[in-house]
């Protein structure tokens, strides 16, 4: 009798032991997935956004009529092995290259491809916009799950790691200059 009261106690104890590990993976496992999930549609949007850069680019050097390259570069950033982080500052930075030329040629405000253009991408950056501060959300909450106990266990023997924010940041170091606005 006692020997099956103390299987029955260690049966419990296992069972018990094995929800708590089935629950903290499967905790880890949502947060995963919704940062991957998310990661897609930020690679996507980016490369939407790459096309009518460069789309953008052709149409104002044949409008203003000039070979010289108004954002030096990009056909080659596809070859370059950049992370999201990079390739987003990077199209925001020919993006507004672009917005001041046009600003200073009139033809440019007046031609209807070149605003449809931009209202694109002003509604990919919108779109961006809530992607980023959806994926950041989820890492801050994957993050203090690597850092909870328990979670912690279950993170050091999956090899979890904290991941960076999408902007690269690294809140944990002591550089302030990775905070670019």
């Amino acid at each position: 009798m006692k020997f099956w009261f103390i299987l029955l106690v260690i049966i419990v104890i296992l069972f018990g032991l094995f929800i708590l590990i089935n629950i903290i993976y499967n905790r880890f496992q949502d947060y995963i997935i919704k940062i991957n999930e998310v990661d897609g549609k930020i690679d996507e949007a980016l490369r939407n956004k790459y096309d009518i850069i460069l789309k953008l680019n052709n149409i104002i050097k044949e409008k203003i009529k000039t070979n010289k390259e108004l954002v030096d570069d990009l056909e080659d950033l596809k070859k370059k092995d950049k992370s999201s982080f990079e390739i987003h500052r990077i199209l925001v930075e020919k993006f507004n290259k672009i917005d001041y030329v046009k600003k200073q040629y009139k033809e440019l405000n007046k031609s209807e491809d070149v605003n449809k253009m931009f209202y694109d991408i002003n509604d990919i950056d919108e779109s961006l916009n809530a992607y980023i501060k959806f994926y950041n959300e989820n890492i801050t909450k994957y993050n203090e799950l690597v850092k909870k106990f328990p979670y912690l266990l279950m993170a050091t023997i999956l090899k979890y790691k904290e991941k960076p924010y999408f902007d690269n940041k690294d809140l944990t170091d002591d550089v302030v200059n990775d905070f670019k606005l």
